[in-house]
């Protein structure tokens, strides 16, 4: 049977200054040029989704010199109104950090905590019904999880990330109904204890394949009955049509050379 949506409310942030002039993860190749009105149509086509489908969508304005501002899950995470900020891995992206603490307390957003330890915002956190996912070994610090449960008052699990190409969380596992604790990831991007705990908690998980993996189809965003995701992960869609879910592929390819799709160019506030 066809599922419930619920309205959510996302933060993206344009692309106007994205490029790749440097590289921060296997996906990134100066060398590849990047079409910025191309980029830009990509990201609007998403945008419009979301507000076709009943979601808000904030704007954050990109400043020059952030090219990896577009990917705007990395900035912070929200949960229940409280925020959580960024402190990135690599100095490229540090002054984005700030933009975003700027953002939510101009917006009157009573709890924003900036950080102590290294985490990468929604990148390596994922909220499902009874905890945090939260993800370590190539960005965020361990040391944050432990902040970030002090901070929300919910458990965390960390989960261990050994393929470099899957390098947040959310790149490798997409919590789809955040009510019943359901989510679909793809069990080679992680150790062997962390895959055990992941099998151990979501018996029921959707397991996505290699091919759709390295598509980024798991770079994915769901509002419970909708799931929006690189149109290239072809072999999630069958799956998930069977459990009740509506894929709606994105053509976000100019992004992916910046290593992100749908997800990295969303972040949720949750009231």
């Amino acid at each position: 049977m066809p599922r419930d949506a619920s309205p959510r409310s996302y933060l993206m942030c344009p692309p106007h200054h994205f490029r790749v002039t440097y590289s921060i993860n296997p996906w990134m190749d100066p060398a590849k040029p990047v079409d910025l009105r191309l980029a830009l149509a990509q990201w609007e086509v998403l945008r419009d989704r979301y507000t076709a489908l009943g979601h808000t969508v904030r704007l954050l304005d990109p400043l020059p010199g952030l090219p990896d501002m577009v990917f705007a899950a990395n900035g912070a995470t929200v949960i229940d109104g409280r925020v959580l900020g960024a402190r990135f891995a690599h100095p490229e992206r540090h002054r984005e950090a700030a933009a975003h603490l700027e953002w939510f307390r101009a917006h009157g957003y009573p709890d924003v905590r900036e950080p102590t330890h290294v985490n990468e915002g929604e990148g390596d956190f994922a909220v499902t019904a009874s905890c945090l996912l939260a993800g370590r070994g190539f960005r965020s610090s361990p040391l944050s999880h432990d902040e970030a449960q002090e901070f929300f008052g919910r458990p965390v699990i960390g989960l261990d990330l050994v393929d470099p190409r899957y390098y947040h969380l959310d790149t490798a596992l997409c919590v789809l109904d955040d009510r019943a604790d359901e989510i679909m990831y793809f069990p080679d991007a992680f150790s062997p204890g962390s895959r055990s705990v992941l099998a151990r908690l979501f018996p029921d998980a959707l397991i996505a394949t290699e091919t759709d993996a390295a598509a980024l189809g798991l770079n994915a965003v769901s509002d419970g009955r909708h799931v929006l995701l690189p149109q290239a992960a072809a072999g999630l869609f069958a799956p998930l049509r069977d459990r009740g879910f509506e894929p709606i592929g994105m053509d976000l390819g100019e992004l992916l050379k910046g290593g992100g799709a749908v997800k990295c160019c969303t972040q949720e506030l949750r009231a």
